[in-house]
């Protein structure tokens, strides 16, 4: 997988650095093709109302290639490993935001707070300039951009790109982080709309 990973960011001109050799101890299985006879009949409608029923935080992923700052809203993000220090968030293949991400190397992810609804949509909106009005700063490790107002953040480096369906699997090994020191409680996505908890 890490091969695969170094040769997409090759071919989106990012920067990669080489990995050491890895002996794998165990046999690999055997691989084959899922045939359409093999697939559960699920619809995508019922797969998407059982899976909102999970409460999830709000994020916003940031970077910054030559054209300028990017960023996505995303949900679907992680803690993955505490050493190495890794994170995780899955992009749609069809995204027009990913490439440039993959392209500068590194990203930021914003953690939003109750408050930061509005945040959200005006960056899950494709076509957009997402960041009108918006006031950032570079984070510490990559200049990524690192959104002011937000409670917390973590800024990374690309680890290694997966593929996960008609998503992309990103690991990212940090590099900084911060949170306010009386941050608010987080912005939460539910059943389709956006909450929060009262503490």
């Amino acid at each position: 997988m890490a091969a695969t990973a170094v040769r997409y960011l090759r071919s989106v001109g990012a920067p990669t650095a080489a990995a050491p050799e890895r002996v794998d101890p165990l046999p690999r299985p055997a691989l084959r093709a899922v045939g359409d006879d093999e697939r559960l009949p699920l619809d995508r409608g019922e797969f998407r109302r059982v899976l909102g029923h999970f409460a999830s935080g709000v994020t916003i992923v940031t970077a910054h290639d030559p054209a300028g700052p990017a960023g996505f809203a995303c949900q679907s993000f992680a803690s993955l490993s505490l050493d190495p220090p890794l994170v995780t968030f899955m992009v749609a293949r069809t995204s027009t935001t990913w490439p440039r991400i993959a392209r500068a190397g590194a990203f930021c992810v914003n953690i939003l707070g109750a408050d930061q609804g509005a945040l959200c949509r005006g960056f899950a909106v494709s076509g957009a300039d997402k960041f009108a009005g918006v006031a950032y700063s570079p984070a510490p490790g990559t200049g990524s951009p690192l959104l002011e107002g937000v409670p917390a953040w973590v800024d990374c480096r690309i680890q290694a790109v997966h593929t996960g369906g008609d998503h992309l699997i990103v690991v990212g090994r940090v590099e900084a982080l911060g949170a306010a020191a009386d941050g608010e409680g987080p912005l939460l996505f539910h059943r389709g709309v956006f909450g929060h908890f009262d503490s």
